[in-house]
Formats: C-alpha cells, structure tokens, sequence
C-alpha cells in the first residue's frame, strides 16, 4: 500500500511563533550551532492502488484547498514515500 506524504510549511515571509519557541529551547539546553527553526505540518495518505500521475494530481490539489491555508503556509513537498526499512536512523 502506498504512502504519499504532503508537506506544507508556514510561507517564509511570515513568523513563525512555534519555530521560535523551538530554537529558544534549543539554546537553552546549550545547542547553540541552530541558527533558526520552522515548524510545518507533514500528512501521510495511504492509498490503495498505484500512485499515478492522476492519484498524485488529485493529492495536490487535496494539499491546495483542504491541508493547507493558502494565505499563510505553502506546499512545500508531495512525494511517495519509499518502503519502510527495518532500520531506523
């Protein structure tokens, strides 16, 4: 069964409140080599089937109207994802 995972970020010219609430918990457990953090949104859809250009395209357009807010966040990334590997990093 196929996985393909969406990823939507908050669009660059816009604070982001979460990400700064991270990386100042990041310096003050002493990693200071962060510069900044963002935090966006990741969906993972399973799907029955292949994913085709037209399952893939209908995605996108799920990404576009349902998943994300236009206004204030982009779609940064749709991609199948690979099988999972027994082993984790």
């Amino acid at each position: 069964m196929p996985t393909i995972v969406v990823e939507v970020m908050p669009k660059a010219e816009l604070l982001d409140p979460q990400g700064k609430a991270v990386a100042g918990a990041l310096g003050r457990l002493g990693q200071t080599q962060f510069l900044g953090v963002r935090v966006g949104k990741r969906f993972e859809i399973s799907i029955e089937g292949d994913a085709d250009a037209a399952t893939l395209a209908a995605v996108r357009e799920l990404a576009d109207t349902v998943l994300s807010n236009s206004v204030i966040e982009d779609v940064v990334g749709i991609h199948v994802q690979d099988a999972p590997s027994s082993a984790v990093a």
